[in-house]
């Protein structure tokens, strides 16, 4: 695949001019119609066609993919991070630990952005009524929690525990350090 800048070099060796790219049917707001270049001349249709490609991008997602709650309908929930500091945060139904961690940032890894396939997440919950409250961990989160550093009977990965109504007023520990185990350290030593 072409890069924007590979795709200017090949317009300027052509001599494209902006204005002939409109006659070919193509969209007025595309990358190739804010290309300016110094030259204008002609060229055929079928070799600039050719050139030109209809892509698309992804929506861009903001990091820690969380809205702010709407008023009255604030959840809270307590981080206490690992020198003791208590960091009340109003959070919307349907966050996870992790994402709102993050864009309050708060020192929690998410090494693997969330999928549950690592343990940089992991948290302490220090009330078990409200641990009783979450759903039972799913095998991959158990298999990941062997893992972290510091583990509890009321230890959660930060990822898998969304925030519900049942869920306001939770209150978590970031474990003092956490492990990143990557396929690397398993490697052979010789």
């Amino acid at each position: 695949m072409a890069t924007p800048r590979a795709l200017v070099r090949s317009l300027q060796r052509l001599r494209i001019s902006p204005q002939s790219l409109s006659q070919f049917g193509r969209p007025s707001v595309s990358t190739c119609s804010r290309i300016k270049l110094s030259s204008p001349s002609t060229c055929h249709s079928r070799t600039t066609a050719s050139l030109f490609r209809q892509f698309s991008t992804s929506p861009l997602r903001q990091h820690g993919h969380i809205h702010p709650p709407k008023p009255g309908e604030e959840l809270y929930v307590t981080f206490i991070d690992k020198e003791g500091k208590e960091h009340k945060l109003a959070v919307s139904q349907g966050d996870n630990l992790l994402d709102i961690a993050q864009a309050h940032d708060l020192e929690m890894e998410g090494a693997c952005g969330g999928s549950c396939a690592c343990s940089t997440c992991h948290v302490i919950v220090l009330d078990e009524e409200y641990y009783e409250k979450m759903p039972e961990p799913e095998d991959d989160e158990n298999d990941m929690l062997d893992l972290a550093f510091g583990l509890t009977e009321t230890s959660r990965l930060g990822c898998q525990v969304v925030m519900t109504k049942e869920l306001d007023g939770l209150r978590v520990k970031l474990p003092s350090m956490t492990r990143n185990l990557q396929a690397s350290d398993f490697g052979s030593k010789q």
